[in-house]
């Protein structure tokens, strides 16, 4: 039995000149993602053209907007289910028998600089055992030797620097276990997500592991339970899957972002030492 949310975010702009924006903060279309509904008010009304992406189901839309202001609206209820397993029966994929669609997310990227830390990754975690636990001993390692110290990164920052910084926030967490991944020959991407239990509430950041034939989830933040996650988007880094992409001068305003649980939903059980995915088994890079 899945679990309902009610979730959903507010953002607000003062749009300066001609902007475009592009935005990604809509549920993500997948299997587990049952019984979705939504609302969108955007205000003033603009027309806005919208693409799904194929595979990993990323959802974007782009408006216009002229000068003044600008407020998003998005609403939307969900019945999350989630797949568990024992994570130590969780292997890896050998190198030889990836599938060839997956390479974007083995090999370094803008802010996942796996290729610099690939001697720190080999020697760190390389003789391990292979599985799921070892992407969990990466985990481990992130959340005891950073900080979650907000201001201590910006937009820019990359995992080379935030292992160098030894702090930074959820973004900098999951590319730097990203990062580490790929170093290891583990296919891994960046995920934007609505998570319960994250307080104050914000957009989130964790990432996915492939693993035996399935997208696992992963956060050394530590600071959301895995099967309250309600994924937005994936991509190799947080450039592909920013909640807004502006083009043109703006001030942005406050953002709110709500998840709770719909009514007459069960309650989680809370933090659970399960492997937890929300996605279908994938032979390739997506989802379904």
């Amino acid at each position: 039995m899945g679990v309902r949310y009610k979730l959903g975010c507010e953002l607000s702009y003062e749009v300066q000149g001609p902007t475009v924006f592009i935005f990604n903060l809509e549920v993500a279309k997948l299997q587990r993602h049952r019984d979705l509904t939504e609302h969108l008010t955007i205000t003033p009304d603009h027309s806005r053209r919208s693409y799904v992406v194929p595979d990993i189901h990323n959802r974007y839309f782009a408006l216009s907007a002229e000068a003044g202001p600008l407020q998003v609206k998005y609403e939307a209820e969900v019945t999350l289910d989630v797949f568990r397993a024992d994570p130590d029966t969780i292997r890896e994929t050998p190198l030889e028998a990836l599938p060839l669609d997956i390479m974007p997310f083995l090999l370094p990227s803008r802010f996942v600089s796996s290729d610099r830390l690939s001697a720190f990754a080999q020697k760190e975690f390389g003789q391990l055992p292979k599985g799921h636990n070892r992407v969990t001993a990466i985990c481990n390692w992130i959340y005891d030797n950073l900080d979650y110290q907000p201001g201590s990164s910006d937009s820019q920052t990359t995992a080379d620097e935030s292992l160098i910084l030894r702090a930074g926030v959820c973004r900098d967490f999951a590319h730097l276990g990203t990062a580490f991944c790929r170093a290891l020959n583990i296919p891994a991407r960046f995920v934007s997500c609505y998570a319960y239990g994250l307080e104050p509430r914000d957009f989130h950041a964790v990432f996915e592991a492939y693993l035996d034939g399935r997208w696992w989830l992963f956060d050394a933040t530590r600071q959301a339970n895995l099967d309250g996650l309600v994924r937005i988007g994936v991509g190799r880094d947080a450039a592909e899957i920013a909640f807004a992409t502006p083009f043109g001068p703006f001030q942005p305003g406050p953002i709110k972002i709500t998840i709770d649980h719909a009514d007459g939903s069960p309650e989680l059980p809370g933090r659970t030492t399960d492997a937890i995915s929300t996605e279908e088994p994938a032979p390739n890079a997506g989802a379904n």
